[in-house]
C-alpha cells in the first residue's frame, strides 16, 4: 500500500504527516492521533494506520507540533494545542478532497480525539484505544522532582519510556483545567472505546469512566492481554480490523472517480519489496509488480502483463462499438492476450490474440470482426514504431484526453464501412 508525504500547515507550526492510501476506491478516511510524545512513526501508529488502509480506509498519521518532524518544542506545547493540531490536520485532509469520518486516538491522542471530534463536522465516529479520561492522567509518568523543576523554573527535563523531554508549565497547567467528561457528554458521535484490563500506563478504569460519560450509541471492547503499546503480535492489526468492522455504517463509500482520466498514469514505488509499484490511472489505483519467483511479491499484473491488458481491453472495446453500430447479436466478448520475446526473429515481440464470443457467430461476420480487431488503436500502436521521449523531473507527462480515444475507434469503425 501506497504512503504518501501529506505535511500541512497547523496554525503557528508546519506539521509533518504520513498518507497511508489504501489499493482501490477508499471506504473512508480516517485520521490517527498517536499517543503522548510517541509520533507518526512509532510502530503502533504505523502498523494501525497501515492495516486501516489494508482495508479499505485511507488514514493519515501526522506528529503533533514539537513531536518528530513537525515544527515546534514540546516545551512550547499544550493538549490544547494537540486539540487544534487535529482540526488542522482534518481540514488539510477535507481540501485534499479526504475529508475524514473516522477519528482513531491512542492514549493521549484518544483524549485529544475525544476533545476535538465536535469541532471537526465531517467525523461520523470515533474510536479511542487506552485513552485516559482524565488527561492530567499524564503527570503521574512525571516524577515528582521533574514537576517542581517545572513548576518553579518554567520548564525542565523530564525522562519518560527511556527518553528525555523538555516540558513546560503552560503544558502542565492546561492539562489540568481540562474536563473531558463535559466534552465526552456533548460529543453526539458514535463512539468506541477499545482498552486493556492489564494496561499498566492508563489503568482500565479510565475506559469505565469514558463510558459512563459518553451517550449512545457507545461500545466497550476489552481487548485482552493487551498492553499499552499493542505490542503483543498482531494486537496492532487486530485493532484496527475492529475499528472497521465497528465504523463501517458511519463511512461515506466513495464511488470510483474519473476526474483524473486525462492525467498521466502514474507508477510509484510503494516501499513493499523490491519491484511493487502503486499504479494512478484514470483516478483509478491498483498495484503493479513482478512474480516471486525473479524477487517480487506477485501482488500485482507485470508490466507485460499491462501492455497485454491495454491490448485486450482495446479489442474489446472496438469490437463492441463495431458490433453495435451494424446490429449484430454477438453475445459478450472476450479478449485472451498473451506475450512472448522470441531472441531469434524480428520483431522479437509476439502477441498471441485470441477473441471468443458468447454468441453465435457466422464464418463471414467472424471475419469481419477479425479484420476490425487489427484496425483496434492500441494494435496500430504495437504494430507501429513509436517514440519515447523521458526527462528528470519537469511538467506532468502529456497525456492524450480519454475522449481522443474514443475518438479513434469509433472512426476506424467508421472507416470500415
Amino acid at each position: 500500500m501506497p504512503t504518501q508525504v501529506f505535511d500541512f500547515d497547523g496554525g503557528s507550526h508546519r506539521l509533518s504527516g504520513r498518507l497511508e492510501l489504501p489499493e482501490g476506491t477508499p471506504r473512508g478516511w480516517a485520521l490517527f492521533a498517536h499517543c503522548f510524545t510517541c509520533g507518526k512513526d512509532q510502530w503502533v501508529a504505523v502498523r494501525i494506520a497501515r492495516a486501516l488502509a489494508a482495508i479499505g480506509i485511507g488514514t493519515l498519521r501526522f506528529d503533533f507540533a514539537g513531536i518528530g518532524a513537525s515544527e515546534g518544542t514540546l516545551a512550547g506545547s499544550s493538549f490544547a494545542a494537540d486539540r487544534r493540531d487535529l482540526i488542522a490536520a482534518a481540514e488539510a485532509m477535507a481540501a485534499a478532497g479526504h475529508a475524514p469520518a473516522l477519528l482513531v486516538g491512542h492514549s493521549l491522542g484518544g483524549a485529544a480525539a475525544l476533545a476535538a471530534a465536535g469541532d471537526i463536522p465531517s467525523i461520523k465516529a470515533v474510536a479511542t484505544i487506552a485513552a485516559p479520561f482524565d488527561v492530567a492522567h499524564v503527570l503521574r509518568h512525571f516524577d515528582e522532582a521533574s514537576v517542581d523543576a517545572i513548576e518553579r523554573d518554567g520548564e525542565a527535563d523530564v525522562m519518560l519510556a527511556g527518553r528525555t523531554f523538555r516540558i513546560g508549565k503552560p503544558f502542565l497547567d492546561d492539562l489540568r483545567r481540562h474536563d473531558l467528561g463535559a466534552r465526552i457528554a456533548v460529543l453526539h458521535r458514535p463512539l468506541m472505546i477499545l482498552h486493556g484490563p492489564f494496561d499498566e500506563v492508563v489503568d482500565i478504569e479510565n475506559a469505565t469512566s469514558i463510558f459512563l460519560a459518553a451517550r449512545h450509541p457507545k461500545s466497550f471492547v476489552s481487548l485482552d492481554k493487551a498492553d499499552h503499546l499493542l505490542t503483543g503480535p498482531g494486537e496492532a492489526e487486530h485493532v484496527a480490523r475492529l475499528i472497521a468492522a465497528w465504523a463501517a455504517p458511519y463511512l461515506p463509500r466513495s464511488e470510483p472517480t474519473r476526474d483524473q482520466g486525462d492525467a498521466d498514469v502514474v507508477a510509484e514505488e510503494t516501499g513493499a519489496g523490491r519491484f511493487q509499484v502503486a499504479i494512478q490511472a484514470g483516478g483509478i489505483r491498483f498495484l503493479a509488480d513482478e512474480p516471486a519467483a525473479v524477487g517480487g511479491l506477485g501482488s500485482g499484473p507485470t508490466p507485460y502483463h499491462l501492455l497485454s491488458a491495454g491490448l485486450a481491453a482495446c479489442t474489446t472495446m472496438t469490437l463492441r462499438l463495431y458490433a453495435d453500430q451494424k446490429g449484430w447479436e454477438i453475445g459478450r466478448i472476450r479478449t485472451a492476450v498473451g506475450h512472448a520475446k522470441r531472441k531469434s526473429e524480428a520483431p522479437a515481440d509476439l502477441f498471441t490474440r485470441r477473441i471468443d464470443f458468447d454468441g453465435a457467430v457466422d464464418a463471414e461476420r467472424r471475419a469481419r470482426l477479425l479484420e476490425i480487431a487489427d484496425r483496434c488503436p492500441v494494435h496500430r500502436t504495437l504494430e507501429n514504431t513509436a517514440r519515447v521521449e523521458t526527462s528528470i523531473g519537469g511538467p506532468p507527462a502529456a497525456a492524450e484526453p480519454i475522449a481522443a480515444h474514443m475518438n479513434a475507434v469509433e472512426g476506424l469503425v467508421e472507416d470500415a464501412e
